[in-house]
């Protein structure tokens, strides 16, 4: 059965006597209407708009996707410039301090894009319902929860980070430099949670534009600001790490304002005003589906995340070649994922719109969409890749080096596999707009520790460090089996013939 959890406005303490959905609210939103609004919940026939519960499945699908990957390639090619900063204009020490410190920036940000996605999803539901309040209500108390634990942790943060240096065996030559980004970093998370919250609030209510615009914007100006703030410029003097952070947060916290500006000019769906305001605080169920649904989601990237960091002590145990080959795959990687993890982010709001416009005939038809559009872009890069491998790859680890021929041969091994991931994406972009998480999180679990790691230390007496680029694939054929019994016969289709009848 598919619930509408959220309390009705005389719950939250509002004054009713200001109207939450006005004519005026709708002009920019909707085709002309021949009826008046009888209430806050719009069942009038017309097309909201990011309506993405008509149309065709696929080119909707792919349309709202793109602006999500073009935001995706921006930050991670802005991530990679801003590296070359600070690598040619501080050194070896100060690339160690942020790696150091990004890494648990990371983590960080994990829990929160559960949050994230748990609010993009109960908004998408609202806004296929067409139910405008309901959207700004769980918009708003996402975004309110999120700043408000952001607040919490940027304190404790900036005070406990010698510490969590310590922990991680952060380089004592690395550590006052670590120590100064993640302070001022930890600072910056505010902002830069309300930025993302307010860019998966908007993408619930089917706008994926407004966000991309925003981080095109924050990353040029990261980029622009990096070299003048380390060096320094004009009366400000030299900062060097701290200029490299310094700069992050400038531009998130710019591109943080120019999204709830471009929400407030364009009137868009989402905005709060008024006595909406109080949205900002989430009431007791919104709370509990936050944390409900979005702490497994955003344990899965945490899961993934220290996955990878036990791959990459595995790798360096194979020596420094072995180690370069590995980090200019991870480079290639980087981009190999993105088509999936956007439309997978898609597929999750297209999803939970058409839940709440109990339009479930056609959520089989986005599922399979989805692993098309993924199959068919990544399945091209892999291609590419495998194509021009050894030329992309002399540009990162440098025409002639002698690990060139071992990361071609990590390549032909490991690429591939990239798209079962994709379907395991896909299939879980479905399941988890249904309100299902725990079982994505177990397929995570047993995929990327007893089945990627335990065929590791298996193989490794019989074919040594093969066994490390053996590893993937093999975690890959273990999640995307399990992915599709899960979305076969897992518990959410009974939620969903529940609703289904119900509808």
């Amino acid at each position: 059965m598919i619930e509408d959890i959220s309390p009705m406005p005389s719950e939250t303490g509002l004054d009713l006597s200001e109207p939450m959905v006005t004519a005026t609210d709708l002009a920019p939103l909707a085709l002309p209407m021949t009826e008046p609004l009888d209430g806050p919940t719009l069942k009038q026939e017309r097309t909201l708009r990011g309506d993405l519960t008509q149309g065709p499945i696929l080119k909707t699908l792919i349309a709202f996707s793109i602006p999500a990957l073009v935001a995706n390639i921006f930050q991670t090619v802005g991530g990679s410039i801003n590296a070359i900063w600070v690598g040619q204009l501080l050194g070896t020490s100060a690339v160690a301090a942020t790696a150091n410190a990004n890494i648990i920036m990371f983590l960080m940000f994990g829990t929160v894009f559960g949050f994230g996605m748990a609010t993009t999803i109960q908004v998408g539901k609202h806004y296929g319902a067409q139910d405008l309040v309901g959207a700004r209500r769980s918009f708003g108390g996402g975004i309110g929860f999120c700043v408000g634990l952001a607040l919490v942790i940027a304190v404790l943060g900036s005070i406990f980070a010698p510490s969590v240096l310590r922990l991680m065996a952060t380089p004592i030559e690395a550590r006052a430099e670590a120590l100064a980004y993640l302070r001022i970093t930890f600072l910056s998370m505010p902002f830069t949670c309300a930025s993302m919250m307010v860019g998966m609030g908007l993408r619930g209510a089917g706008d994926s534009t407004t966000p991309m615009t925003s981080a095109i914007v924050a990353v040029l100006l990261d980029i622009g600001l990096n070299p003048l703030l380390i060096r320094g410029f004009g009366p400000i003097p030299p900062l060097g790490i701290a200029g490299s952070a310094l700069s992050s947060t400038t531009a998130n916290l710019i591109g943080a304002l120019l999204m709830i500006g471009t929400v407030y000019w364009r009137n868009l769906p989402l905005r709060l005003r008024g006595a909406e305001l109080r949205f900002l605080i989430p009431t007791r169920d919104e709370l509990a589906y936050m944390i409900g649904k979005g702490f497994p989601m955003g344990a899965q990237t945490m899961l993934a995340t220290a996955s990878g960091l036990v791959m990459v002590g595995l790798v360096n145990r194979q020596g420094l070649i072995a180690a370069a080959a590995y980090g200019a795959s991870l480079q290639l990687w980087n981009y190999l994922q993105m088509p999936a993890m956007a439309v997978g982010s898609a597929m999750s709001t297209m999803v939970s719109q058409n839940i709440g416009a109990r339009q479930h005939g056609r959520i089989g038809a986005i599922t399979g969409a989805g692993m098309v559009a993924t199959l068919g872009v990544t399945g091209s890069l892999t291609g590419l890749i495998l194509l021009f491998d050894a030329p992309v790859l002399g540009l990162f680890l440098g025409h002639g080096s002698t690990a060139v021929p071992l990361a071609e041969h990590i390549q032909l091994i490991c690429t591939w596999s990239f798209l079962l991931s994709g379907v395991m994406m896909a299939l879980f972009a479905t399941m988890r707009a249904y309100g299902s998480v725990m079982l994505p999180l177990i397929v995570m679990v047993v995929a990327l520790y007893p089945a990627r790691l335990g065929f590791y230390f298996l193989a490794y007496p019989h074919i040594g460090g093969e066994a490390v680029w053996w590893a993937y694939p093999t975690g890959s054929v273990a999640s995307v089996t399990l992915a599709l019994l899960a979305y076969r016969f897992g518990g959410w289709r009974k939620v969903q013939r529940q609703a289904m009848t119900e509808g």
